[in-house]
């Protein structure tokens, strides 16, 4: 039997076009949905804060900056003479305490005038466990090395993951009522916990998304983990690490997901966009030779040509 019989999917309504604004927040898997969207220059902003994994820390940070509760000191942690945040990832990071505080409530504001001004959101959730420290009693983002000892780690039930994206969407819709917001679940296993334990975190997770997903209008489930585990099963789909999925089933997952929410009228333009980034990443042997010339010459003017039709598009 086919199992890709067992997923159906069928293009949505309100598809992404090449004006549309799209918002990316979540897990690892969201930059390899959003590295597809850069390559085919949709107009999109990949997590400012670095990679969230967990529901509660994304639905912080939205509420955070939809309610201008910008950063102050006391949000703001020293380690090893770096300056961290708990509501981040430790990429996000400073030497300079003011600059770090600047930094910070610069990406909020930003990130409040995306959500405003989106019309896809995509969150991309990891995983349901998360981990607590225990001074403040609040469930961080990242915990930047600090010593486990300081944390607690728990188990998000599916009705405290279910509320708190609730709440996210609400809060979001409140703003930007015609906004489409999409989740899916990251198919990256989490095994540290173990591999009984990620499932259970996976599937509170799915639980949670759809019951959310079944209450609240212009909110959409994309299937990642399910085509992961049940169309792409096979370990030739997976990196060595047997965790993180390979370029192969990346490709094949954007190519379900464009199916679904990318409107087919982009096609050509992606064709011709492809075009142009294969020939950019073209590392000739002769540079200097005639042919290189023209060939570079015609590949200018393949990109005037677009741009012309499509203003906002760049190439580097």
């Amino acid at each position: 039997m086919d199992l890709q019989t067992h997923i159906r999917l069928v293009p949505e309504k309100n598809q992404i076009d090449y004006d549309s604004q799209l918002l990316l927040l979540g897990s690892c898997f969201t930059e390899h949905i959003g590295a597809q969207l850069e390559y085919f220059k949709f107009q999109n902003l990949q997590n400012p804060f670095g990679i969230l994994f967990n529901p509660v820390s994304i639905s912080k940070l939205v509420t955070r900056a939809l309610t201008d509760a910008f950063f102050t000191e006391k949000d703001i942690f020293k380690k090893d003479s770096v300056w961290h945040c708990f509501a981040v990832h430790s990429l996000v990071f400073d030497t300079e305490k003011e600059e770090y505080l600047k930094r910070l409530n610069e990406l909020l504001s930003g990130l409040k005038e995306t959500l405003i001004q989106s019309s896809h959101i995509i969150f991309s959730l990891g995983t349901a466990w998360v981990h607590r420290f225990k001074e403040t009693n609040e469930i961080v983002a990242n915990c930047h090395k600090i010593p486990q000892k300081e944390f607690s780690k728990e188990l998000l039930t599916m009705n405290e993951i279910s509320k708190c994206l609730e709440e996210m969407v609400v809060a979001i819709q409140k703003v930007n009522p015609k906004v489409q917001i999409l989740f899916t679940v990251s198919p990256v296993r989490h095994i540290k916990e173990g591999l009984p334990e990620n499932n259970l975190s996976k599937s509170h997770l799915i639980t949670a998304i759809h019951e959310v997903v079944a209450s609240t209008e212009a909110t959409h489930y994309f299937p990642s983990y399910e085509i992961m585990m049940d169309e792409l099963r096979d370990y030739r789909f997976y990196e060595k690490d047997m965790i993180h999925p390979n370029e192969t089933a990346i490709a094949i997952i954007w190519e379900k997901f464009n199916s679904v929410w990318v409107a087919s009228e982009t096609l050509p333009i992606q064709k011709e966009i492809d075009t142009i980034q294969r020939g950019l990443a073209h590392k000739p042997f002769h540079p200097q030779s005639t042919e290189h010339q023209v060939f570079l010459d015609n590949l200018k003017d393949k990109i005037v040509r677009l741009q012309a039709r499509l203003p906002h598009l760049s190439f580097s």
